[in-house]
């Protein structure tokens, strides 16, 4: 809350010194007319240099006497802007102070102003009339809003989770209570016309207090809009107890108008200005500790709304998120400071409101930038739910929400400095206008350059390969195919390098429009990348030999491949080296200057060979139509078949053994199904052996002796007794 009233002398106190405030730069015969025409009547002029320490009196002198001619103008000390509102801080500060005794002689300027009304003098009172005029706008909009409840009740519920159905249901609620809020204004104006014509303190108040209340109940329409008390399914701003910052800021929307208004309406009375510069700088430091108290009590709260959107914030996001609720509470202070500087200054008024022009764009910048790429966001979750959108238009869609939200936030930036640069930097219009358009040619810069980092490095996380699960491996789950392309597996490395260069090249830039020469920053960089490659050779060898191994497509991320030292499956590839992740779970990470020869086991397809052993009386040509069948079988699994790129059959006798046939199978798959495939193969065909009796061999030893000789052993060693357990043993 802001209210600045100039610092006007006592009335009736002829004694009362009158202050003129100079700049330091007016010329002498400028000073010695203001002094002529504030010293008529014998009054005593001080005269107060920005800027200075002290004031400087001028002699009083009667209306009939020589002009007097004033010191020479005292130029403006060379203390900083900064400085200078501080000076201006201090001494409106202990003005306030000095004041606050005087608020006891409000109440009677306020019944004397009030004895004057003409409204009123005949037939119902002022006050009647003020409370019969208020009465009938606030039945009036209860009416409508009863009247439209239902209609606006369907319309207010939410077809859906996402934020374009919550965004159209909390529209219709703004549109009521604005609805509510215009006809109450609506009937209060037609009732100050009629019941109120006068002008007079009666109607200024009716007048200011209904504006005041519109501008309340304006803050509450908009709390409801973007926090839905009551209705979390349809809120837009998910804050932390949404419901508690609900009504603080009621009771903020309904102190804040009865303080301003009046403060605004005792202007008008007030015959001692020292009591009403008393009362504003007890209610401006009442509102600025409420707004402190929340801001720190939301601390919290609004460092989890900053942190929502994205699941693993940067430090960058995590230090705004830390410093928002301290730059909000600094905000308000320093606001609430340039309130108490303004009487003090030349052109105090503008100043206020250049602070409450500055305190809405706080607030307003952040929940509008959120909202707007919120909902860009949204329209195009739903497009990507229907057709999945190409990287190409993944990046140009991040890009349009960093131009989105990146507008509002220079918008308000640029409003902000126009706002303070020519008080801050202390300069002339047509040097301002200067500072103005460099500034703006610098934020253009820095805007544009932001925006094409945004698309870059979404388009690059858009072609960079998905990571799988960090625990272990199973390897009875479904393998995706996942294997990206060759774009895909170099787009990551390319990704620090583009980043970089575009980083660097929007500095030098930047530096060179503000006026930095980067001659001598260029020839710097170029001799430092000379020392690098000759004092990192090694290095220098990691990165060509990754170069050509990325320029003749070796391998990609997701492939597996076998360096001869180490093997197993790709997951990372930087400018200088590679991770591959063992089966075992480990990670080597292998610089390409030490890869003197590569395997690659996953790439378009692989040929699986295993053998199984037969006994020599198996039956050979039904083995091979039992496999067949079986290859048949998987083809037409609809598991398993896609996967197939030959099919399962035997391929012949490999080798026969003094205990075994060994027969060879194989098929042709994709890579990564290969080991399931021959698992299921394996388990497939074993049983269609048994149940077709071919028997597998088997390392039992059979000893055979001549002709029939096996039966008749076997039935003398049935026909022999069983030995005595007390015959003797045999020696």
């Amino acid at each position: 809350m802001l209210c600045w009233f100039p610092p006007v002398p006592v009335s009736a106190q002829a004694d009362a010194p009158v202050t003129l405030t100079l700049r330091g730069d007016e010329t002498p015969e400028t000073v010695r007319k203001l002094v002529d025409a504030l010293a008529a009547g014998g009054r005593r002029v001080e005269i107060r240099v920005l800027g200075a320490e002290a004031a400087v009196p001028a002699p009083a002198k009667p209306a009939s006497a020589a002009p007097a001619v004033p010191p020479p103008a005292v130029p403006a000390p060379a203390d900083s802007r900064i400085e200078e509102l501080w000076d201006h801080f201090v001494d409106g500060f202990d003005h306030g102070n000095a004041a606050i005794p005087h608020v006891v002689d409000l109440p009677t300027d306020w019944w004397r102003g009030w004895a004057a009304n003409r409204n009123g003098a005949t037939g119902p009172s002022a006050g009647l009339r003020i409370l019969a005029g208020v009465a009938i706008a606030l039945a009036g909009a209860l009416l409508f809003r009863l009247a439209t409840a239902g209609w606006f009740a369907r319309r207010m519920r939410p077809t859906g989770p996402e934020l374009t159905a919550r965004l159209v249901a909390s529209a219709y609620g703004l549109l009521q209570d604005f609805a509510c809020i215009a006809l109450a204004l609506a009937l209060a104006r037609l009732t100050r016309v009629f019941w109120l014509p006068d002008a007079d303190l009666a109607m200024s108040t009716f007048r200011t207090a209904a504006n005041g209340a519109a501008i309340g109940a304006a803050y509450i329409a908009v709390g409801r809009f973007l926090l839905s008390p009551g209705a979390p399914d349809r809120r837009l701003l998910p804050l932390p107890r949404a419901e508690r910052h609900f009504a603080i800021l009621t009771i903020y929307a309904v102190v804040t108008p009865i303080v301003v208004t009046s403060a605004l309406l005792i202007q008008d009375v007030a015959i001692n200005r020292q009591a009403l510069a008393g009362l504003v700088a007890i209610t401006s430091l009442a509102v600025t500790l409420f707004k402190v108290w929340w801001f720190f009590d939301a601390r919290h709260d609004l460092t989890t709304l900053i942190l929502r959107y994205e699941p693993v914030p940067g430090p960058g996001l995590r230090l705004l998120a830390l410093g928002a609720p301290w730059f909000y509470i600094a905000s308000a202070i320093a606001i609430w400071m340039v309130g108490r500087a303004a009487p003090m200054m030349s052109g105090g008024g503008r100043f206020v409101e250049a602070a409450s022009l500055t305190q809405i764009i706080i607030v307003l910048a952040p929940v509008l930038a959120v909202g707007v790429t919120g909902l860009i966001a949204c329209r195009q979750a739903m497009r990507a739910a229907i057709a999945p959108p190409s990287p190409m238009a993944q990046a140009a869609g991040s890009a349009l929400r960093a131009a989105a939200g990146g507008l509002i936030w220079v918008g308000g930036l640029y409003v902000m400095a126009r706002l303070w640069a020519s008080f801050l930097l202390g300069v002339s219009s047509a040097q301002f206008a200067e500072f103005t358009r460099q500034a703006a040619g610098l934020a253009i810069l820095v805007f544009l350059g932001w925006v094409a980092i945004v698309f870059l490095r979404a388009f690059f996380d858009a072609y960079t390969p998905r990571r799988g699960t960090s625990g272990p491996i199973d390897e009875d789950a479904a393998v995706e195919e996942s294997v990206p392309s060759r774009l895909a597996t170099v787009m990551p490395v390319l990704r620090g390098v583009v980043l970089a260069a575009v980083f660097g090249l929007t500095g030098l830039v930047v530096l060179s429009r503000i006026g930095v020469d980067i001659g001598p920053l260029l020839a710097g960089f170029g001799i430092l990348g000379l020392a690098i490659s000759f004092g990192s050779q090694a290095l220098v060898r990691d990165i060509v030999s990754g170069f050509f191994f990325m320029l003749e497509d070796a391998f990609r991320v997701g492939e597996y491949v076998d360096t001869g030292r180490l093997k197993g499956t790709v997951e990372k590839i930087s400018l200088r080296s590679m991770q591959m992740r063992h089966q075992s779970g480990q990670i080597h990470t292998v610089p390409f200057g030490q890869i003197q020869s590569l395997t690659n086991a996953s790439r378009d397809w692989a040929t699986v060979k295993f053998n199984i052993r037969l006994d020599h009386s198996a039956d050979i040509e039904l083995a091979r139509k039992t496999i067949k069948k079986v290859g048949l079988a998987l083809l037409e699994d609809p598991e398993y078949g896609p996967n197939f790129i030959a099919q399962l059959k035997m391929q012949g006798v490999a080798d026969i053994t003094d205990i075994a046939i060994v027969i060879r199978l194989k098929f042709t798959s994709k890579p990564a199904y290969a080991s399931s495939l021959q698992r299921e193969a394996l388990k497939r065909v074993y049983r269609a052996l048994n149940e077709a009796k071919v028997p597998f061999a088997s390392n039992a030893v059979t000893v055979r002796g001549g002709e029939g000789a096996p039966a008749s052993g076997a039935a003398a060693i049935t026909a022999l007794p069983p030995p005595s357990p007390l015959a003797p043993a045999a020696g």
